[in-house]
C-alpha cells in the first residue's frame, strides 16, 4: 500500500513543482517585457479636415503612432512643458497620453506647412542661406518628405535615410528611404527633441530647423493656421463656445454671474 501510495504522490508532486515553476517562468516574462505608453489619436489639423472632405491622401493616425511610441521620456517632461507654453499652457499637468497626443498633433501641423501632409513633396531651395550642397549626395540640397529633410541629417542626426539605395530611384518614388513616413518622422521627432533637450530652444525659436517654426518669417503663420485645433487638454480655461453651452444649461451657474455695479454718482 505504501509503494502505490509513493507511485501516485510522486508524480503529483513533481506536477505541481513543475507547475509553480511555469507559472514563476510565465510571470518573470511578463516582469520583463517592458510596457507599452499610453497612446491617444491627436485630433485633426485644418488641412487633414479639408483633405478629409475632398477624399485626397490626408493624415494616417497611424503616423500619431509612430510620433508617440518615438518621443522620450525628457519630452514629457518639466522642459517640454516650458518649451511649448505658447501652444499647450496645461502641459505640464496633463496626462502621459495627452502630452502624446499633443506632439502627434504638433507633428501633423508641421507637416501641413511643409508638406501639406503629402508624403512624396520634395522641394529645391534656391534661396542663398539655403541653397547649398548637401554633404551626403554631393548635390544642391533638396528638402524631401513629411517634414522636408535631408540626406545631410542622416549623419547629423542618425536617421535611417539611405542614399545610396534612393540615388537610382525617382525623385518622388515612395520606395525612397527619405519619404518614407515613418523614416521621416522617426528623424522629425530626434530633431525637436535635439532643439528641445540637448539646445535648451523652445518649439518656436528663430533659430529652429524648420523655418516654418520661426516666429518672424511669413511662414510661420502657415504653421500657426494648423495649430488652431490644438488638444482640448492643453488649453488654459473653458472654451467661449463651451462656456457658453455651459451657461445656456445651467442658469444657476449664469445667475452666478454678476455684472458689477456703475460707480455711485459723487
Amino acid at each position: 500500500m505504501y509503494t502505490a501510495l509513493k507511485r501516485t504522490i510522486v508524480p503529483l508532486c513533481m506536477g505541481l513543482l513543475l507547475a509553480g515553476c511555469n507559472n514563476q517562468h510565465t510571470q518573470q516574462k511578463r516582469a520583463a517585457a517592458p510596457s507599452q505608453p499610453a497612446l491617444k489619436q491627436a485630433p485633426a489639423t485644418p488641412i487633414a479636415e479639408k483633405k478629409d472632405e475632398l477624399g485626397e491622401q490626408s493624415w494616417d493616425p497611424q503616423w500619431d503612432v509612430i510620433v508617440e511610441k518615438a518621443l522620450s521620456p525628457a519630452m514629457l517632461s518639466n522642459q517640454a512643458a516650458r518649451a511649448v507654453r505658447s501652444d499647450c499652457p496645461r502641459f505640464s499637468s496633463m496626462s502621459e497620453a495627452d502630452k502624446r497626443a499633443f506632439w502627434a498633433y504638433t507633428f501633423q501641423a508641421l507637416a501641413g506647412a511643409e508638406a501639406g501632409l503629402t508624403p512624396t513633396t520634395d522641394v529645391r531651395h534656391t534661396e542663398p542661406e539655403v541653397a547649398v550642397q548637401d554633404t551626403v549626395t554631393q548635390r544642391m540640397v533638396r528638402s524631401e518628405g513629411l517634414l522636408q529633410l535631408t540626406y545631410m541629417d542622416a549623419d547629423r542626426y542618425g536617421c535611417d535615410f539611405d542614399w545610396q539605395h534612393d540615388k537610382s530611384l525617382p525623385a518622388k518614388d515612395p520606395r525612397k528611404t527619405i519619404l518614407q513616413p515613418k523614416n521621416n518622422l522617426l528623424c522629425g521627432v530626434k530633431i525637436m527633441e535635439n532643439q528641445i533637450l540637448n539646445l535648451h530652444r523652445p518649439l518656436l525659436s528663430s533659430a529652429s530647423y524648420w523655418v516654418t517654426l520661426r516666429p518672424a518669417t511669413p511662414s510661420y503663420q502657415v504653421f500657426a493656421k494648423q495649430m488652431k485645433n490644438v488638444p482640448a487638454a492643453c488649453e488654459k480655461r473653458t472654451p467661449p463656445m463651451q462656456e457658453a453651452r455651459v451657461r445656456h444649461s445651467h442658469p444657476a451657474a449664469a445667475a452666478a454671474v454678476t455684472v458689477p455695479a456703475p460707480p455711485a454718482a459723487q
